[in-house]
Order: C-alpha cells, then sequence, then structure tokens
C-alpha cells in the first residue's frame, strides 16, 4: 500500500513507518526488511528518506553511528575508570594498615613506657616509706604491729 502514495508528497509516504520515500522518482516503495540498508537497485542512500523527509538515509546511518560509537566510548571510559578505582582501592587499605599499625605499635610503646615510669615512681614512693620489701633478701623478717 506504500505504493499508493507514489508521485504524492514525502510526509504523507512516510506517515506508514514501513514505506521509504526515494527522492529521485518521486517514488514510495515498501522498505525492504529482509535487508537493513535499502539496496542501491531500490533507491540510492543520499536520496532516499525514512522516518522523516528532512535527513536523507546517508546522514541517517552516520547521525546512528557517531551516537553508538559515543555510547560506546563513553561505556569504555567508565569501565577503565571503574577499574583504576577498584586498583587504586585495593593499594590503598594497605598503606592505609600499615600506617596504622604503625601508630598502634608506637601507641603500645609509648603506653608501656609510661606503665615503666609509673612503676618506678610507685616503687621510690613504696621506698620512701618502708613499704617496698628488698628484692636481695626475698624472705625477710615479717613484723606484726
Amino acid at each position: 500500500a506504500c505504493s499508493e502514495f507514489s508521485q504524492r508528497s514525502c510526509e504523507e509516504c512516510l506517515k506508514n513507518v514501513s514505506c521509504l520515500w526515494c527522492y529521485t522518482n518521486n517514488t514510495c516503495v515498501d522498505y525492504p526488511v529482509r535487508s537493513i540498508l535499502p539496496p542501491s537497485s531500490l533507491c540510492s542512500l543520499s536520496n532516499a528518506r525514512w522516518g522523516v523527509c528532512w535527513i536523507n538515509f546517508e546522514a541517517l546511518i552516520i547521525a546512528i553511528a557517531v551516537v553508538a560509537g559515543l555510547i560506546l566510548v563513553s561505556i569504555a571510559v567508565c569501565c577503565c575508570y571503574c577499574c583504576y578505582r577498584r586498583r587504586r582501592s585495593r593499594s590503598g587499605p594497605d598503606e592505609e594498615e600499615e600506617r596504622l599499625a604503625r601508630k598502634r605499635e608506637e601507641r603500645r610503646l609509648q603506653s608501656l613506657q609510661r606503665k615503666h615510669e609509673r612503676k618506678m615512681k610507685h616503687d621510690e614512693i613504696r621506698k620512701k616509706y618502708g613499704l617496698l620489701q628488698d628484692s636481695d633478701n626475698p624472705y625477710s623478717r615479717f613484723e606484726n604491729e
């Protein structure tokens, strides 16, 4: 039924999505659905219109290819960026863990040092007041007062 719109206008022909308008001989033909692109024997790509009259089939194919290419490139860039971030985040915690382990060890050593200093002060106070037993003579006499 596309042939009924031949010798009329492109707009009338393309109201039916299964039709293809050819500007070389102003004909409306059924779109060859078996082949993706219409063969040049039917109509050249620069003179064929499908969907809209203001853009030829050649430009439509180029525009679709550019958009598809941009989408593929953006997907590839996103994948590479995600892989880079994942690889970077894997190496990051190792360095972070090492830094935290060093700080933890430093705090532990400082704590031990403070504990030793406190013990020394307490021992001095005990010695001053005679509460510290001699370590030389562990069997000293127990005085009961």
